[in-house]
């Protein structure tokens, strides 16, 4: 509980990765210079103004071992190949009430529909040229890392028919990305 300008404001953030939200993952690896303020911004939930308006500095330093402990376990993770077996998906269904969908993790892709394989492409070759740009023709490889966003797009048109039972839209999959980024 923070003492603010405006009285007292409950700041919760999470301390294991598992419950940190593919969102929130690319919201702060979208913001390079990110503040602790906005980090924990992000991770609670709560706006920066409101944040900006607690009284004491140093209240923020309760934050600091779970803001670390999470970048270890992000650093272990995004260098780790460890594919999930399968995934949870909360569906919000018409403004009726969520269900809850798990889905086994294909090791084999290439099932998916072909639609979904051709905008995966594109997503990768654009990311790809994204990176030639940054890095040169020549050293691009040796420091590609596709953005959690590209990847989030990537997951949103493999897992669209799956996790909906619907038929591949390409428009419909990437309106998807906003449940994928709900993930865990």
């Amino acid at each position: 509980m923070l003492i603010t300008t405006d009285g007292k404001l409950r700041v919760t953030i999470p301390s294991q990765l598992c419950h940190v939200t593919l969102g929130q993952m690319i919201a702060l690896q979208e913001k390079p210079q990110l503040n602790d303020i906005e980090a924990i911004s992000i991770l609670s939930g709560i706006p920066t103004d409101d944040l900006y308006n607690v009284k004491n500095i140093d209240d923020f330093q309760v934050f600091g071992d779970a803001v670390l402990s999470l970048s270890h376990q992000i650093k272990h993770l995004y260098n780790s190949e460890v594919i999930p077996k399968e995934v949870t998906f909360t569906l919000d269904e018409d403004n009726k009430k969520s269900r809850q969908k798990k889905i086994k993790a294909l090791q084999n892709l290439s099932v998916e529909p072909v639609g979904a394989f051709m905008a995966v492409r594109d997503i990768i070759a654009d990311e790809i040229n994204t990176h030639i740009k940054q890095y040169g023709d020549e050293d691009w490889k040796d420091n590609f890392n596709p953005s959690l966003n590209a990847c989030c797009h990537v997951l949103a048109h493999y897992f669209f028919c799956r996790a909906t039972d619907k038929k591949y839209n390409e428009y419909e999959a990437e309106e998807f990305c906003n449940e994928i980024k709900k993930c865990g």
